[in-house]
Parts: C-alpha cells; sequence; structure tokens
C-alpha cells in the first residue's frame, strides 16, 4: 500500500513537471511568433520612415545647380507646405529661400549603414547623382547617391523611379508638431506648395 502512495506521488511530480514545460514552450512560441509578425517591440516599416532626415541644413546646393530664372514662388514669398515628407511639414507656413531648375528624381535605395531598402524617396536632383552628365537619367537607370538627405544615404546605390524637369524649392518652415523652425529644407517641388492666403508676393499663378 505504501509503494502504491509513493507511485501516485511520483506520477503527480511528473505530470506538474510536464505541464509546467508546455506552457514555457508554449510562452516561447507565442514570443517567437510575435517577433516574426513585427509585434516585438517598435517594429516599424523604415521604407517611408524620415525620421533619420535632416531637418535643417547649411544653404549650400550642389554645384552647377542653377538658380531659377522666373520661378512661380520667387526668393522671399511664403507658401503652405502640402508635402509630408516629414512630420510636421504638412500644412505648415514655409518661406522660399531658393528656386532651382533641375532634373528632379524620386529614387529607391538601400542604406550603406544597412537595413530596410528605401523606396520612392522623394527628392533627389539630377546635381545629387555621382557622374551625372548633361543628360538626364531615365526611370531604371542604376546611380549612386551623393545626397546627404538621410543618414546612410550618400554613397548608396540606387535606382531611379522617376524623372521630371521642374522647378525644385529649397524652404524654411515652422513645424506644425513642436513649432520649431525648419531652415533650408531640400527639397520640395512645385505641386507640394500653394500661396499663403493674402500674401501674393511673388506668385505668378500656380
Amino acid at each position: 500500500m505504501k509503494g502504491k502512495k509513493i507511485t501516485l506521488v511520483l506520477i503527480s511530480l511528473i505530470m506538474a513537471l510536464f505541464l509546467a514545460a508546455c506552457g514555457n514552450g508554449g510562452n516561447d512560441k507565442q514570443e517567437s511568433n510575435n517577433y516574426e509578425n513585427g509585434s516585438h517591440g517598435n517594429m516599424k516599416d523604415e521604407n517611408m520612415d524620415h525620421s533619420e532626415m535632416n531637418h535643417s541644413g547649411s544653404g549650400e546646393v550642389p554645384e552647377g545647380l542653377k538658380e531659377a530664372e522666373n520661378p512661380t514662388y520667387q526668393v522671399g514669398s511664403k507658401a503652405i507646405l502640402e508635402t509630408d515628407h516629414m512630420e510636421g511639414m504638412k500644412g505648415a507656413e514655409a518661406e522660399i529661400v531658393g528656386a532651382y531648375d533641375t532634373t528632379v528624381y524620386a529614387v529607391s535605395y538601400t542604406p550603406t549603414t544597412g537595413g530596410e531598402r528605401v523606396k520612392n524617396h522623394k527628392w533627389v536632383i539630377h546635381e545629387e547623382l555621382m557622374d551625372a552628365s548633361d543628360t538626364p537619367f531615365k526611370p531604371g537607370d542604376e546611380v549612386t547617391l551623393e545626397a546627404g538627405h538621410m543618414e546612410g544615404m550618400k554613397g548608396a546605390k540606387a535606382t531611379i523611379k522617376t524623372a521630371q524637369q521642374m522647378t525644385i524649392y529649397m524652404v524654411d518652415y515652422i513645424s506644425t508638431i513642436d513649432g520649431k523652425e525648419v531652415e533650408n529644407h531640400q527639397w520640395v517641388t512645385e505641386d507640394e506648395i500653394y500661396p499663403l492666403e493674402g500674401d501674393d508676393l511673388g506668385h505668378t499663378g500656380h
């Protein structure tokens, strides 16, 4: 009888250990699945993340970039930004500090620092591409970036996604998120801005 009790106790202990092991295994499996599905910490897709972008710039422009002779928005005029390249940009009041005629590209590239491929980055201009000749690149062309708008951008290999000849603008603006001034932001296109209401300075009918 005594031996039977000992056997029952041993069986109970074995069952308890078995159930505990199964429980931990389930948790481990759940954590593994969460990581793979992107819910482990902040696994935000970085393809469209411009948080690493240099918000303010020195105002220097690439060598050979030509100032626009008759831009829709003259330097010194005010405008409202419609683009959302970065948080705090859309709807912000801006001042035009530079207007240039060039070929403007959207590009996809893999950062030199590693990580996910950045898709359709807007914008890079012709003068910011290595070995750029007088002839614009076409969609599908492979290029090397000299622009340093984002970390891991300069020196990266990129594919041209779109190419358009147009006026491109450099702007100062006040962030709608924290009210801080961003200086010499590069770049916004004409269809990404509209005139400040009641301010016609330099506006020629956009």
